[in-house]
């Protein structure tokens, strides 16, 4: 009786162990192809160009283009380039060089850029109701607030205004000439901005919850690739 209830166990054991080495290893390749490519390095699909003087996907002057599959931004013109998908919680990962060119009004100060996300999706405009990960030099990871939205860093409220800022924490930036890698991390109103693997900045209740997510054209020759995203 003890035989043949310990030989029918046997089965049991074969699967526990293999579940035991096989599920971790399943967990760790999911872990690593959990983020997803939004930008195909070909073309714009899945994004939505605006420029100030032009309107809606019109760019004759090709301020905004696709080269060496990275997104290439002249400046020349103020707009930018977002998602038609909406996120709500997410990670976002990408990179971003500067370019050698500015241009007026912004010739003689920073090369600026940023990233807006839980964008407005009701109207295109610079700039539309959004946060902001500013992409600047010297001051990549500012918080940017737009259009009256407000959050909380650090216990204080910021905004909410026309335009509210936060400095950064730290400095994390490399030099004019170098890829720079950064995150955005949002969920559930709370924020965090990665530059180059470092914390910069954080915060929390946001008080917008979704929207699209865009790539500003501010003045400044940029490039943006590997862009990508996870859901959480």
């Amino acid at each position: 009786m003890n035989l043949i209830s310990h030989n029918s166990q046997q089965p049991n054991r074969w699967l526990i162990m293999m579940m035991f080495f096989v599920f971790p290893c399943c967990f760790v390749n999911a872990q690593k192809t959990s983020m997803v490519s939004i930008f195909n390095g070909r073309d714009l699909q899945g994004w939505t160009k605006y420029l100030q003087s032009q309107g809606v996907d019109k760019d004759p002057q090709g301020v905004i283009t696709v080269e060496n599959k990275a997104i290439h931004v002249s400046g020349q013109d103020f707009g930018y380039i977002a998602t038609n998908k909406i996120y709500r919680d997410f990670h976002l990962s990408l990179e971003f060089k500067w370019g050698e060119k500015k241009f007026p009004p912004r010739e003689k100060d920073k090369r600026d850029a940023g990233i807006c996300f839980c964008v407005d999706s009701a109207a295109n405009k610079i700039w539309p109701r959004s946060a902001e990960c500013q992409i600047q030099e010297g001051d990549v990871g500012d918080l940017w607030l737009i259009g009256g939205v407000k959050a909380f860093v650090d216990g204080v409220q910021v905004g909410p205004k026309d335009y509210a800022q936060m400095k950064k924490k730290k400095d994390a930036e490399y030099k004019n000439g170098k890829w720079n890698r950064v995150e955005v991390i949002f969920e559930k109103g709370k924020f965090s901005f990665l530059v180059n693997g470092v914390l910069v900045n954080q915060g929390e209740d946001l008080s917008i919850k979704s929207g699209r997510i865009l790539l500003q054209s501010e003045g400044a020759e940029v490039f943006y690739r590997k862009i990508k995203i996870k859901t959480l």
